[in-house]
């Protein structure tokens, strides 16, 4: 696909930002059939240094909390000014994302881009963690790295070279994910497919001088990336 928003957002500056496989671009393909209305209240849950969170007030016009547990909300503030953002557009939040700490029902919905997998593993997070802070009817968008077949009982050795089998248990394949959303009894899944973007986004981050994406580039560079995909989900709640 092209990626016309995030064309916007390939200064040097802001791809410095980035924490793993490009979340513009991941974003902007999860959100192509959008149905979160603009103006709407969202949490970009897991925004890491938040320019997810600016692509969403930019591109869609929503109102957006900018939550993370690792990053700093100063100094995400102060790049959201430099930005042009307001405090009423935009709010960071320091937060685990396993005790949010918002009203219920506060949201028209969230967003989590490349970091779902690392808190909803567990069958009960959509009902007791997540759902009860969305408006009925609203939705939950989710970009997750993944596996394109669950191979935890034989790891290619390609991926053993930039990751421990610990760190890729947060990858999984379309139907683990089906799986444990099968236990959400408050929220429908609407669509879960592979998405279009894995080797462009896998791309965008190996070009990075970070730590993590240099320690990353041997598994990929060995052919790792054939068995990897990022996944879309995309729930409603009743």
């Amino acid at each position: 696909m092209k990626y016309i928003r995030s064309q916007k957002y390939n200064s040097a500056e802001l791809q410095a930002k980035i924490m793993g496989p490009n979340p513009i671009k991941l974003e902007e393909e999860l959100l192509l059939d959008c149905k979160i209305p603009s103006g709407s209240v969202v949490c970009d849950l897991g925004s890491g240094q938040g320019l997810t969170s600016i692509f969403l007030v930019k591109e869609y016009g929503f109102i957006v909390y900018a939550t993370d547990l690792w990053s700093d909300p100063a100094d995400n503030q102060k790049f959201f000014s430099k930005m042009g953002l307001s405090d009423q557009q935009i709010t960071p939040v320091k937060a685990d994302a396993t005790n949010l700490p918002f009203e219920k029902e506060f949201f028209d919905a969230i967003i989590s881009t490349d970091s779902y997998n690392y808190f909803g593993r567990d069958p009960e997070f959509l009902d007791k963690k997540l759902l009860p802070y969305i408006k009925s009817g609203g939705y939950i968008y989710i970009a997750i790295p993944g596996m394109k077949k669950d191979c935890h009982n034989d790891l290619p050795s390609e991926l053993l070279l930039s990751w421990t089998p610990e760190q890729l248990d947060y990858m999984h394949d379309i139907a683990y994910w089906k799986n444990i959303i099968s236990y959400c009894q408050g929220g429908k899944l609407i669509a879960i497919s592979e998405m279009e973007s894995n080797e462009e986004v896998w791309n965008d981050w190996l070009k990075q001088e970070n730590q993590y994406a240099v320690s990353e580039r041997k598994a990929m560079e060995a052919g790792g990336g054939k068995y990897l995909n990022f996944i879309s989900i995309v729930l409603q709640k009743l």
